[in-house]
């Protein structure tokens, strides 16, 4: 009986001991698999927190490289990409040999060449030269006085031919950047850049017969003599007008004929050789001011007043002489840029205008049936 007593204590302790080791290893086992997630846990967070710095890296370098671009590289690359496509325009006159510049443009895959009107006026011998100093004869297609337009066709193989991209310039603002590329002076495919200083301006030419090109744009890119016909660029490298004149004398005025004017008469100047789209209202003027409202006894300040009525043409028996025009069909109208610019944007020939007038102490709607513009002089 003692035997078995204390064989069964024996029994107990062991069954105790192995008990608390079982334990003992139970909590290790617990320990080591908790230990191993907190570690591939701890693991993975590392690699994500090395994934973030990385990406955040990534991100900062693009932003540095965009940077960069638009600051240092975006006008080499413009120009990069457009010089082939600026030719050097030459032709002899009675007075000797002038010289613009201008652009290739594809219409309906046609590869012709744009400068202005005056570039070609009154010369012979018409040639285009390109950027890699082939030289080809050119044949003027069509032209417009009235716009400053001329196309050129050129007798040259295909692969001299780089054309621009034309884009609308209704969305232009005052205070864009824009490239001006030509050959002032001869100095060929010099760039030029500036902002966007003035839209909608008007300007008379000798060619143009008196009437105003209308709808200009006005830009503080430095434009001289030589630059005209070359493209007036956007920020992104697309045409936005043709470079066409300066003021004598200016610091940072020049102009340049809006390209929804080339977008609109391309075709016709191709096809015909001429555009007869200018609505003519046949009457002449002078822009309202604070004095001459004063010395006239007007009730307004701005609009266009009527300095003579064209006999026999549109506004004949419905405009008088002192009439101010204020509105063209209910638009605002300031001044002979307003004015111009409605009526070439937003006329044709035939078509009825309403025009709100100041007629002594009332105003009132007249009623015109536009007319078309005399032929250009020659």
């Amino acid at each position: 009986m003692r035997k078995s007593k204390g064989y069964s204590k024996a029994s107990a302790s062991l069954l105790a001991l192995l008990f608390a080791a079982g334990l003992l290893v139970g909590g290790l086992v617990t320990y080591y698999i908790n230990f191993q997630e907190i570690s591939n846990l701890s693991d993975k967070i590392s690699i994500l927190q090395n994934q973030v710095s990385e990406f955040k890296g990534f991100q900062n370098f693009t932003y540095q490289n965009i940077t960069v671009y638009q600051n240092s590289t975006a006008l080499a690359e413009i120009y990069l990409n457009v010089r082939d496509s600026i030719v050097l325009v030459q032709g002899a006159t009675d007075s000797g040999v002038v010289q613009g510049s201008g652009f290739v443009y594809s219409f309906s895959d046609r590869m012709v060449v744009i400068t202005n009107y005056h570039v070609v006026y009154d010369t012979s011998s018409l040639s285009v030269t390109f950027s890699n100093g082939n030289g080809y004869s050119a044949t003027v297609l069509g032209t417009d006085p009235y716009a400053d337009l001329a196309v050129l066709s050129v007798n040259a193989t295909a692969g001299e031919f780089t054309p621009v991209e034309i884009v609308s310039s209704s969305m232009l603002r005052v205070g864009e950047p824009v490239i001006a590329i030509g050959n002032p002076y001869g100095l060929v495919g010099s760039l030029t850049t500036g902002v966007v200083s003035a839209v909608g301006r008007s300007i008379t030419e000798e060619t143009a017969g008196g009437f105003a090109i209308a709808n200009i744009i006005q830009t503080s890119a430095p434009i001289n003599p030589g630059n005209s016909g070359g493209p007036l660029l956007n920020a992104a490298g697309k045409v936005v007008g043709i470079t066409a004149a300066i003021v004598s004398d200016s610091q940072g005025l020049g102009f340049a004929i809006p390209s929804n004017t080339i977008l609109r008469e391309i075709s016709a100047l191709i096809t015909t050789g001429t555009y007869s789209g200018h609505s003519y209202l046949g009457a002449s003027g002078q822009d309202m001011s604070y004095d001459t409202a004063k010395e006239i006894g007007a009730s307004v300040t701005y609009g266009w007043r009527i300095a003579t009525v064209t006999a026999g043409g549109p506004s004949d028996g419905r405009l008088n002489v002192n009439d101010i025009i204020i509105a063209m069909n209910g638009t605002l109208i300031k001044n002979n840029d307003d004015l111009a610019s409605y009526l070439e944007e937003k006329t044709l020939p035939t078509e009825h205008l309403v025009l709100t007038v100041v007629r002594g102490n009332s105003t009132i709607d007249v009623d015109v049936i536009l007319g078309t513009r005399p032929p250009p002089p020659t």
